[in-house]
């Protein structure tokens, strides 16, 4: 029987991992996952994601809902068109979208990430 799973707003049992030299911008930024949950296809995943300051190179092969529960960054696409968001803001991003991801000081999010 399936239930109701909630998801708190921690890193709590998260894996730390730094961004992969070939993506890195500027700084020295290190992501916090938390993985909460993988549905039985293993191509849903949800949880709650960190990172300290510093920017990377992005490019999507899946689509992504955001929540940032605090902090700052920004989000530049291909083109230079550039987004900031923060906490209490709500996004997607889709599979394509090619561009960078800047953290400012540190931010945290909840994810909801779909891979066909």
């Amino acid at each position: 029987m399936s239930k109701l799973q909630r998801l708190p707003a921690s890193v709590g049992n998260a894996e730390s991992t730094p961004i992969a030299a070939e993506k890195l911008i500027s700084g020295n930024p290190t992501n916090m996952l938390n993985n909460m949950f993988t549905n039985a296809k293993e191509n849903f995943f949800c949880g709650v994601w960190s990172s300290t300051e510093g920017k990377w190179a992005l490019n999507y092969s899946e689509d992504e809902f955001c929540y940032i529960i605090s902090g700052k960054a920004v989000i530049t696409d291909a083109d230079g068109h550039s987004e900031t968001v923060e906490a209490g803001d709500a996004f997607t991003i889709s599979a394509g979208f090619s561009g960078s991801w800047e953290t400012i000081g540190e931010v945290k999010k909840f994810y909801a990430i779909y891979e066909d």
